[in-house]
Order: C-alpha cells, then structure tokens, then sequence
C-alpha cells in the first residue's frame, strides 16, 4: 500500500517514441539559440545595478505617485535625466540614476532621499543602493568568470563519470541552454545582474542533475541490453527516467512559481527565469541531450558495451 506512489504523470509501461522527434528537436533548438545569440549582441542584455554602476532608490508614496513632481524636484537640485518606473501599487515609485566616474554616489543617494521627501511629504524610502563605475565593471567580469568556471567543472565532472559522448552532448545541451535562457532575459527586458547570474548558475546545476539521471539509466541499460539498437534503448531510457524527471521538474517549478507571482519587483525576475530555464532544461534532457548521444554515440558506445561483456567473459 505505501510502496505505491500516489502520483504518476505518465503510466510505468509508457513507450514513447521521443526520438522521432530528435531532428526537429535539434533544429529548433538551433534556431532558437541562434536567434538568441543574436538578441544577446544587439539589442543585448539590459545591465542591473551591480554590472551598470549607477544608484537605485525605491520609495513609496502617500497616494499615487507624481512622476512629474518627482522629476522637477530632482531637476532643481540639479540631479537630471533620472528614469522613473511604477512598480506593484501606484504608490510605490522606483529610480533609477547613472553615475558618473568619480562621482560621491553616496552624496547623491542623500540628496535623492531628501528631495523626495521634500517634494512628497510622508513619502517612504525604502532602499536606496548605489554601486560606483568600477566596482560595476569588477562584479561583471566575476560573473562572467562564474559561468565560465561552472560550465568547465560540469564538463570535467560528467567526463569523469561517463564516455566522452555523454559528456560532450550534455556540454552542448547545456551551453544551448544558456543561450535560450539569455534571448528569454532580452526578451522579457528582465535586469541582468548578481541576482541573474545566481539563477543561471541554479538552472545548470538542476539541468545537469536532469541529464545525469538519464545518462545513468542509458549506462546502466547499455550493460543490460546489449544487442538493442541505441536508439531503441534511448528512448527506453527516457521513458523509464520519466515520471522522476516530469516529478522533479513539477515540484521545483510549482515552488518558483508563487516567487513569480507574488515575489516583487526583487524577486519577480529571478523566479520567471528559474521557470524557463526549468522548463528548457527539462525539454533538453529528453530532445536535445538524447539525439546528440545518438549521434556522437552510435556504434562506439555499443562497441564499448560489447568489449566489456568480452572482458567479463574472460
């Protein structure tokens, strides 16, 4: 009775035929990366606070927020060219300045907090961060060199523990990944930041996970099934590993999605990118991974098969 589990998503002698599909699966996800290769460059990503450099200030109002007061306020203090954005209630105001090289940023964060207090009395200030030119540009490249290390450690970890077949087609997958979920930042305008750079790091590591379950399952059917066509046991594999990634895949996105909702302007961002990325990785695994380790896979990983069922024999 409580060996069963109550939820299955698909039943347990399921026999899809995901490789069908693989062609079209790899060019649309070619296409896809591609146009989101060429999103990235132009019209690129929008920079946050931490690689951008500037100052952000949240306040919120006693009533609806008067851009123009606001604007005019600043202005006179000679602080010009702020930007202005309503974010959840029509109190609640967010800006946004460039700073300059040099520039006291914490002198102007003070005289952005009294001028908008002056110009709407009882306004409320609820965060005010400031992040200098090169600071900026310190924190971008550290981001940056995060991915890159990731990406790196994940191909030596799955190198190790696999063929270089699967190592080389979950690379790929994952860098197709990547690119996905930066033409999806551009796309949605989403402010790339530290914040970002945390949930792209999270989405490789569960897309990762996703595709070591996989993999496990083909080697361990590789030894089992020793004369089945690869193809044949790919997707034997995937059908037999569904249920625990479709369960995965629903449980962590059904946690991010509440963040998406209801998270904020903070956190709104980063839960709407855990989501895609979520739902790419997931998709990946099963068209995307699967293929390229039939393609680069086929006849040398059956080879290999056979040779260690030779070496057991003798």
């Amino acid at each position: 009775m409580f060996g069963r589990p109550l939820l299955r998503f698909v039943r347990k002698d399921t026999h899809i035929n995901f490789m069908r599909g693989r062609f079209m699966g790899l060019i649309t996800s070619a296409v896809l990366s591609v146009a989101s290769l060429i999103l990235f460059f132009h019209p690129g990503l929008t920079l946050g606070l931490d690689f951008r450099g500037g100052i952000v200030v949240e306040a919120k109002t006693t009533g609806p927020a008067d851009f123009a007061k606001l604007r005019d306020a600043l202005a006179a203090h000679g602080i010009r060219h702020a930007a202005f954005q309503a974010f959840g209630a029509s109190d609640d105001v967010l800006i946004r300045l460039d700073t300059g090289e040099g520039q006291d940023t914490q002198a102007v964060v003070d005289q952005v907090r009294h001028t908008v207090a002056d110009a709407l009395p009882g306004t409320t200030i609820l965060r005010a961060d400031a992040v200098g030119a090169s600071v900026s540009a310190e924190l971008f490249r550290n981001g940056m060199l995060a991915l890159g290390l990731s990406l790196a450690m994940i191909l030596g970890y799955i190198w190790v523990r696999f063929e270089w077949e699967f190592a080389l087609s979950a690379v790929i997958t994952l860098v197709l990944d990547l690119t996905k979920t930066m033409g999806f930042l551009v796309l949605t305008g989403f402010e790339f930041d530290l914040v970002m750079v945390a949930a792209i790091l999270t989405i490789l590591g569960y897309s990762t996970n996703d595709k070591v379950v996989v993999y496990d399952r083909v080697r361990e059917n590789l030894r089992k099934y020793r004369s089945m066509p690869l193809i044949d046991l790919l997707n034997l594999s995937i059908n037999e590993t569904l249920n625990r990634t479709l369960g995965t895949s629903s449980t962590v996105f059904l946690a991010a999605l509440p963040l998406a909702l209801w998270g904020g302007a903070t956190l709104s961002g980063f839960a709407w990118t855990m989501l895609f990325g979520i739902v790419v990785g997931t998709s990946s695994s099963i068209f995307i991974a699967a293929p390229l380790l039939l393609f680069m896979g086929e006849g040398r990983l059956k080879r290999g098969a056979k040779a260690a069922k030779a070496g057991s024999a003798s």
